[in-house]
């Protein structure tokens, strides 16, 4: 049995129906607690950061049917414990004492000892 269901079944315009996807991308993109105009009404959800989707076409009958569905689960998710990047993980590691390197040329036309280059061969 279904906790809570909802469904509306109406005709729109193309235009009415780009405006309904916009507003469910928003709310996606939102996320955590996202409200969703529906018609008359305002529908509020509580959406994780990742979800389950199935994009289904079927063509019969003379119609075509388009479904787009997500699924999540409605269970309470342990957050990861957020991890700070320190300054000694964005730069290179150094030995103490050692003197820092120059900056190099940004011309890239000077070379020194003992670097590889790369050898092209011209027609």
């Amino acid at each position: 049995m279904k906790d809570l269901k909802f469904e509306q079944k109406r005709l729109l315009s193309r235009l009415e129906a780009a405006d309904q996807l916009t507003a469910l991308a928003a709310a996606l993109r939102e996320g955590e607690d996202a409200e969703l105009e529906l018609g008359s009404g305002t529908l509020s959800l509580r959406i994780p950061d990742e979800l389950r989707s199935e994009i289904e076409v079927e063509v019969g009958d003379g119609e075509i049917e388009l479904e787009i569905e997500f699924t999540w689960s409605t269970a309470p998710t342990r957050a990861a414990p957020s991890r700070a990047v320190t300054a000694t993980e964005e730069a290179p590691k150094r030995r103490k004492g050692a003197p820092a390197k120059p900056g190099r040329s940004s011309t890239g036309t000077s070379s020194s000892k003992g670097t590889k280059q790369s050898a092209t061969k011209t027609p």
